[in-house]
């Protein structure tokens, strides 16, 4: 704790004596808005190239982070929900991840600065610890790439990409800080959030930025029983420092350390025929350690890169509950990657990486502990075939000691036959890889209270997914439209299967096998119009089509409707206000395996913020204006949805 509230409040402290210029001024959004509408913001992560964002080869959806610091956002799920084609859903213990195109939250890979962080839900069930760990403040921007992406990162890019990109101010010193606070209407729930960044050059070749954060929410509980929590509490303290040294033009080398300390907490009951009530916790720290070297030559580029990700939980539980056993997760990742222009109009990149992946469990063996190699080589050539049309193509091989080698190969056209006028499509394959809980003969760990265990399986096959899409846009200066189809053919989906003692309670036995197959197919409509200078609204459509093919019937929990809306408001040089809407269409989930439907519903939420002047900006809003709550239609909801929030905060910079 003490290295993290060095990390947390050294910002607070540096910004005492720094100044800078407001990062989220009027001119900055305005601009921020400008590169939306006519496709100009610039991308890196569908090639690992700056680019355009309408002439990259991927559909992809960026978030700004000055949009991001006028609201309460306390996780990434929060951050990306407004965007098409991603949906929110339960993972279980009120607990939420990111669904992309109807696939599951365990098919989308989570980077910051392009670099993977620890799978918490590779090894652990009923998690969401990858969201909560960069705060708005220190994000530049957040790119969500929507589909396979395993021709670059590997495992895991089955349904898309969100990789959170941190900000590093070059130019001058910039201090900021923020303060927000939410009061949800009704008992508990209640937020808070502070925050503060601090960084610059500290002259010509070196620079620092540091940021800190601490946020909370108390835990909501439910209505129909006040001694369970609706939404569990959290209470976070994050932080990180980042250097940066430029020993001749072009050359750049960077050092890094991040670290978070998160405690949830949630009251419960046991299931079974004499319920236990009984408070929940879990605590959970995060680290990682990093080093990178970038080289800029008139021929091309070269980057080398090391880090290590630590990931602990450690869960606590009252009345004589046994608790989850301590895991501790670690990746050691080097890996490197060479760009060349071969010749006009080519760029030809190569590159390795080398992964260990540690775990230490007392239910993964007789040991504790089990760790695996990942190894990958990947090439791509983007072709500039002619100046308005472009080829990307790539493929990686990664290697895995448990099915030896897997392709991923990838291919992308990117055509503007007329100025303005995108066409674009591809195909690419993408891999999971079974994590090392499932693959473990001698993994064992009781389930569902008591009823079943769980045991591994050596002989797991990693889960496939080959994706098409087809997709056109039109970007002019002040409005876009785009359409696309896509999708996406999964096989030898993972399940956890009865092989012993079918439902007998306590001697049932389940294992992991490859059971499943999915065709997951759709439609994405979506543009943007700023009609006068001052206002600009953006919506999106999206219809899914997911079939379980195993089982000849719709997959459970994926919405075929959804629609997103956002009205930016310009009113003053000094004053911004933005509404944004959800609805989330009609959904089939399954109860005692017969199939039920449940009713679309609609979120709302309303945000200004006003600079008071050119030091400080207040914000205000109230989220969920209708105080919709799922759990008030249908308990078969699994998605808690606090009330109605009112929020109030103060943004500075000096």
């Amino acid at each position: 704790m003490g290295k993290l509230r060095f990390l947390a409040f050294t910002a607070l402290a540096v910004s005492q004596v720094g100044h800078a210029e407001e990062q989220d001024s009027s001119a900055q959004q305005r601009e921020e808005r400008q590169q939306s509408l006519d496709g100009s913001s610039i991308v890196v992560t569908a090639s690992q190239t700056s680019q355009e964002i309408r002439t990259a080869p991927a559909t992809i959806s960026v978030i700004a982070g000055s949009d991001l610091r006028r609201r309460p956002v306390q996780d990434l799920a929060e951050a990306v929900e407004n965007e098409p084609g991603v949906l929110i859903n339960s993972v279980g213990m009120s607990r939420r991840g990111i669904s992309i195109r109807g696939m599951s939250e365990e098919h989308v890979l989570t980077l910051v600065d392009g670099r993977r962080i620890n799978d918490a839900s590779a090894n652990m069930a009923h998690v969401d610890f990858n969201l909560g760990w960069v705060p708005g403040i220190a994000i530049d921007r957040v790119e969500v790439v929507r589909g396979p992406l395993s021709a670059l990162y590997g495992s895991e890019a089955l349904a898309g990409v969100i990789n959170v990109i941190t900000r590093r101010p070059d130019d001058r010193l910039e201090v900021s800080a923020l303060a927000l606070q939410g009061f949800r209407d009704g008992e508990g729930g209640d937020s808070s959030q502070v925050a503060a960044l601090v960084g610059g050059p500290l002259n010509e070749q070196f620079g620092l930025v540091a940021w800190g954060e601490y946020r909370r929410r108390g835990r909501t509980q439910s209505e129909e029983d006040p001694l369970q929590s609706e939404l569990e509490g959290r209470a976070a303290l994050s932080g990180s420092v980042i250097g940066w040294w430029k020993p001749a033009e072009g050359q750049r080398i960077e050092l890094g350390y991040m670290a978070s300390d998160d405690d949830r907490t949630r009251d419960t009951v046991t299931t079974g025929s004499n319920p236990v009530y009984y408070a929940y916790q879990d605590h959970i720290t995060r680290s990682r350690l990093s080093g990178t070297y970038t080289g800029t030559w008139n021929w091309g580029e070269l980057q080398l890169g090391a880090y290590r990700s630590v990931l602990e939980r450690v869960n606590e539980r009252d009345q004589e509950q046994e608790p989850t056993a301590p895991t501790k997760a670690t990746d050691i990742v080097v890996d490197g990657r060479l760009a060349v222009m071969p010749f006009a109009g080519n760029r030809l990149t190569i590159g390795a990486e080398h992964r260990n992946e540690k775990l230490r469990d007392l239910t993964i063996n007789a040991e504790g502990e089990d760790s695996v190699n990942h190894d990958a080589v990947f090439i791509q050539d983007e072709w500039e075939l002619t100046p308005d049309a472009t080829l990307t193509l790539g493929s990686r091989f990664d290697h895995h000691p448990a099915y030896g080698w897997k392709t991923s190969p990838r291919a992308y056209l990117v055509v503007e036959p007329v100025d303005g006028l995108v066409i674009r499509g591809g195909m690419g394959e993408a891999f999971k890889a079974a994590t090392l809980k499932q693959l473990s003969p001698g993994y064992i760990t009781v389930a569902a209270g008591g009823r079943f265990i769980i045991t591994g399986n050596p002989d797991l096959e990693p889960e496939t997914s080959t994706s098409y899409e087809l997709g056109t846009a039109y970007y002019s200066a002040n409005w876009n439209l785009g359409v696309t189809l896509f999708q996406n053919d999964l096989s030898n989906l993972v399940q956890t299967e009865c092989v012993e003692s079918c439902g007998v309670r306590g001697q049932e036995r389940r294992t992991y096998l490859n059971v499943d197959s999915a065709r997951i197919r759709g439609l994405e409509v979506g543009g943007e119009v700023s009609p006068v200078d001052a206002l600009t609204l953006s919506a999106s459509y999206t219809y899914v089509d997911p079939r379980d093919l195993s089982a000849d019937q719709e997959l459970a929990e994926r919405p075929n409707h959804s629609a997103k809306l956002q009205l930016g408001w310009q009113a003053t040089d000094a004053t911004l206000f933005n509404l944004r809407g959800r609805y989330i269409g009609k959904q089939t989930v399954y109860a005692s395996t017969e199939p039920l439907r449940l009713d679309g519903y609609d979120l709302w939420s309303i945000d200004v913020s006003h600079d008071l002047d050119d030091k400080l900006t207040l914000k205000a809003g109230v989220d969920n204006i209708f105080e919709k709550r799922l759990a008030e239609e249908s308990a078969l909801y699994s998605v808690a949805e606090p009330g109605r929030v009112f929020f109030v905060g103060l943004g500075m910079s000096l």
